[in-house]
C-alpha cells in the first residue's frame, strides 16, 4: 500500500469516526430508549451497528480496497474523539434546527393539504347531500300531491257507483236486506275467528320450537 493510500484511509477513516459520533447522536436524538420497549430497542441497536458496520467497510474498500491495519481503528478512534470534543455540541444543535424546520415543513403542508384539497371535497360532498336531500323533499311534495289528486280523482270517479248502491240498496226488498247484513255479519264473525286461529297457532308453533 502506498503513503498516498495511507494517507487517504486514514483521512477517510477520521471523517468516519466523526460521523459514527453523528450518527449515534442522531439515532439517540430519534430513537428516545426510554420510551421504546427492551426488545426493540436491542433489535434497532443490532441493525444500527451492522449498517454503520456495511457503511465504514464500503468508505474502506473504495479508498484502499478493504486492507485492515491498526492505523485504521485509531484513525476512527480519533475521528470520533474529535467530534466528541468539537462538533457535537454544534451538530446536536444543527439537529435540532432541522428536526423543528422539518416539523414545520410537515405541519404548513398537511394544513395546505387539508384547506385546499381535503375541505373543498368535504364542501363538495356536503352540497352533493344537501342538493340531494332538497331535491327528495321535492319529490316527496310532488309525490303526495299527486296521491291527493288521485285519491280526489278515485272519490269524484266512483261517487256515481256509490249512490248507485245506496239506490240499489233502499230498492231491495226488507228481508232481503236482512238476509244480506245477517250473512255480511256471520262472514265478519268468520273471519276474525279466522284470525284469532292464525295467532293461536303461531303462537303455538313458537313455543314448540323454542322448546
Amino acid at each position: 500500500m502506498s503513503l498516498t493510500t495511507q494517507f487517504y484511509t486514514m483521512i477517510a477513516m477520521i471523517g468516519m469516526g466523526s460521523y459514527l459520533g453523528a450518527a449515534l447522536d442522531t439515532y439517540g436524538r430519534f430513537l428516545k430508549r426510554p420510551k421504546r420497549a427492551r426488545w426493540l430497542v436491542f433489535i434497532n441497536d443490532i441493525l444500527f451497528w451492522v449498517l454503520q458496520g456495511l457503511i465504514i467497510f464500503y468508505i474502506l474498500l473504495s479508498v484502499n480496497e478493504g486492507e485492515l491495519r491498526f492505523y485504521v481503528f485509531l484513525a476512527l478512534l480519533c475521528g470520533f474523539a474529535a467530534y466528541q470534543s468539537l462538533l457535537r455540541t454544534g451538530y446536536q444543535r444543527l439537529l435540532e434546527v432541522l428536526i423543528r424546520a422539518a416539523l414545520r415543513t410537515y405541519h404548513f403542508l398537511e394544513k395546505t393539504f387539508h384547506l385546499f384539497i381535503v375541505r373543498p371535497i368535504q364542501l363538495f360532498i356536503q352540497l352533493i347531500i344537501v342538493l340531494l336531500m332538497g331535491l327528495l323533499n321535492i319529490l316527496i311534495a310532488i309525490g303526495k300531491i299527486l296521491l291527493n289528486i288521485f285519491t280526489v280523482l278515485v272519490k269524484v270517479l266512483l261517487s256515481p257507483f256509490k249512490w248507485i248502491g245506496v239506490l240499489l240498496w233502499r230498492m231491495l226488498p226488507q228481508n232481503l236486506k236482512k238476509f244480506l247484513l245477517k250473512y255480511f255479519t256471520s262472514f265478519a264473525g268468520i273471519r276474525k275467528h279466522a284470525k284469532n286461529m292464525k295467532h293461536m297457532i303461531i303462537k303455538w308453533w313458537n313455543k314448540i320450537r323454542k322448546s
